[in-house]
């Protein structure tokens, strides 16, 4: 283990800025393109593969700006920075919004390391952001160009340092996609057996109403309730794991990463394993997860809980399905800055329950695709910490390679 002095260099001198944009939402042949559209909301994935938006050609060409895979972006305002710097990087070629900057990297400086590098300094970075408009905060150009990186001369070095880091990114990303798979497997048994009602046996069923035979017509709030157990920052041990919107994948049943409680400064809502949580705001109503850990999750969120434990699969796919995100969004309240969802009003939702030995063996499916999801998600959060203690004494030529 050998200490490299690497040269200082400022981010300035290691990459151009590249601003972008948001086209006009007028402009209806400005959207709906096939072009992901990066902001603020989407850069908690640390590898960019695509975006709830998409734009077209016309609108990056007008209202945006198009930049190609490896390229680095960073949050330089909003409400995030008060927490955190937010840097990705890209894996497909994206537009994005003038809430970010893109680094367009020299010759002698790989995008990768480039990102890494970032990641390694991201408290120091957030502590340069200075006070915005409407209590967000802003990342001056000027500033973050004279920030300084330490930064090796030879191009294979770092190649190599990359190397090492990305190994750790390859094994998450090969097991996020394995999740993904589980998740869909899930998605399409229970859309199989309960909304295009070709369940085991529907051939001798009779319908009645829309109701099979032997089903019980149930609303959501008969199988589960929403829990409010509301606690404040003091009660909490820092280590509490603590699972924020930003740590809620879109698309998904299951919420594979957490941070601690370290940093938590409002009153929280207290979860249990097994419990699900859905975000209730407008730009996160999609994001819906089953907690594979006891913790408390931000205020933004309803955590629901099961009446029985037998009902969790299904009521886990009940939230989680795109008819109940599509009447939860119309339910939303408007007229307010930031729509939100209510529960009174959510769990009206019907759910028509199928007899007990139905239900038994959708568990008996969906258990084991849990079991599994909650195994790839501690095994994930394993890799990161480990990236992560890694990160700052490879990134300082601390270790060489």
């Amino acid at each position: 283990m050998t200490t490299v002095a690497w040269p200082l260099r400022p981010l300035g001198k290691c990459a151009k800025f590249l601003s972008g944009g948001t086209p006009s939402k007028a402009r209806d042949e400005f959207w709906e393109g096939d072009i992901p559209w990066v902001s603020s909301g989407e850069m908690t994935e640390l590898h960019i593969h695509d975006t709830p938006l998409h734009i077209s050609e016309q609108g990056a060409s007008e209202g945006s700006r198009l930049v190609p895979e490896n390229t680095v972006l960073a949050v330089v305002r909003g409400m995030s920075l008060a927490k955190e710097f937010r840097v990705s990087i890209t894996k497909r070629e994206v537009a994005f919004n003038q809430d970010l900057k893109a680094f367009a990297c020299e010759p002698d400086v790989d995008s990768e390391f480039l990102f890494y590098a970032l990641r390694a300094r991201r408290e120091h970075i957030r502590d340069l952001a200075t006070e915005a408009s409407h209590g967000t905060k802003r990342l001056e150009t000027d500033v973050l160009s004279a920030f300084q990186i330490p930064v090796p001369k030879n191009k294979d070095v770092q190649r190599r340092v990359v190397g090492v880091l990305s190994s750790y990114d390859d094994l998450i990303e090969n097991n996020r996609r394995r999740m993904a798979l589980l998740e869909e497997a899930a998605r399409q048994l229970y859309r199989e057996w309960f909304v295009r009602l070709r369940f085991p046996g529907h051939e001798h069923t009779r319908i009645t109403n829309g109701l099979p035979e032997g089903w019980d017509a149930k609303s959501l709030g008969d199988l589960c309730e929403e829990v409010r157990e509301t606690v404040k920052p003091d009660a909490l041990d820092p280590d509490t794991p603590y699972i924020g919107l930003e740590h809620m994948p879109r698309r998904s049943i299951s919420l594979s990463n957490w941070g601690t409680a370290e940093q938590v400064t409002s009153s929280k809502h207290r979860f249990r394993e097994g419990e699900i949580l859905f975000g209730k705001i407008r730009p996160y109503f999609h994001k819906v997860g089953i907690a594979f850990v006891d913790g408390v999750a931000s205020s933004d969120a309803i955590v629901i809980r099961p009446a029985e434990p037998t009902l969790r699969g299904f009521v886990l796919m009940t939230v989680s399905n795109d008819p109940f995100i599509a009447v939860t969004a119309q339910m939303m309240k408007e007229g307010s800055k930031m729509p939100r969802a209510d529960w009174k009003q959510m769990q009206a939702y019907p759910a028509p329950l199928p007899p007990a030995g139905l239900l038994d063996s959708f568990e008996s499916a969906i258990q084991p695709i849990v079991d599994q999801l909650k195994a790839l998600a501690f095994t994930n959060q394993r890799l990161r910490i480990a990236r992560d203690l890694l990160l700052p004494r490879l990134m300082s030529g601390e270790i060489a390679v």
